[in-house]
């Protein structure tokens, strides 16, 4: 467990996944992060776990959310945030009937209404009229545009761009504790930067060293960091050009990489 207050426990952030939408390692690549034996470059689809008051949050169902559920415990799911509809982020949709099962229950997902429609359409099956005892996930869509509650936490979706797909991240507080989380990312406009200043934690785009079209490389998330002006910020979403060990050491105090698997309490 990771923290940085002496009132840990709070709020609980669990990194299922830091990778970008082909993993690392990558199919095929010889290079030396996706050969690395460092545990911290094995990056599978980002997602991330969150627990308040016994409240547990899932932000995107990827496609490794089976796996990352039974490396990291994950076995209550109570509302899922979606941040955006392409496939790294929902292809693991299906993998919500096991938590329907534990749970004895239908799950609510959050998300903007063009993405929620996305998923709508993509798992079509999910949501026509079944036989009774049909193995489905059950799942009830709730488009979101303004802040919510789920429990004690209070929500935000902040909208960011990405490349031209309705993409948000989002602001969460619970207990005074706050949590900025934006794994899509290429910029912001001033109210989104408004939304997420001076929260606890940030957590931010940061794809690979040179420029993209959709996504912050280093130094434009880098840049954005600084004036969100989080207590502590994190980089996710990363490509095999990121090799932890030599990038962590070039990073400015206050900025670390997730990995899979990181915890921090707070």
């Amino acid at each position: 467990m990771q923290g940085f207050s002496d009132n840990a426990g709070v709020m609980r952030a669990t990194f299922l996944g830091t990778g970008t939408s082909v993993g690392v390692p990558m199919i095929g690549c010889e290079c030396t992060v996706c050969r690395s034996s460092n545990p911290k470059n094995r990056r599978r689809r980002s997602s991330l776990y969150l627990v308040a008051a016994e409240t547990a949050l899932l932000v995107d169902t990827p496609p490794d959310l089976r796996d990352q559920a039974l490396e990291y415990g994950v076995q209550r799911v109570d509302a899922v945030l979606y941040t955006h509809a392409h496939a790294d982020h929902v292809f693991g949709f299906d993998d919500l009937r096991r938590f329907n099962t534990l749970q004895g229950g239908v799950i609510p997902a959050y998300g903007h209404p063009e993405t929620l429609a996305e998923i709508r359409r993509i798992f079509d099956y999910a949501f026509r009229p079944q036989p009774e005892g049909v193995y489905r996930p059950r799942v009830a869509l709730h488009p979101v545009e303004g802040s919510f509650s789920i429990g004690p936490f209070l929500i935000e979706p902040v909208p960011v761009w990405h490349g031209g797909i309705a993409t948000v991240g989002y602001r969460l507080e619970a207990a005074g504790r706050t949590l900025g989380y934006v794994p899509d990312c290429l910029a912001m406009e001033e109210e989104s930067y408004r939304h997420f200043h001076g929260v606890d934690i940030m957590v931010l785009d940061a794809l690979r060293h040179t420029p993209h079209l959709t996504h912050a490389h280093l130094e434009a998330s880098l840049a954005m960091l600084a004036r969100i002006g989080a207590r502590k910020s994190l980089l996710t979403h990363m490509c095999h050009d990121m090799d932890h060990e030599v990038v962590q050491s070039e990073l400015p105090a206050g900025v670390e990489l997730a990995w899979d698997g990181l915890v921090v309490e707070w």
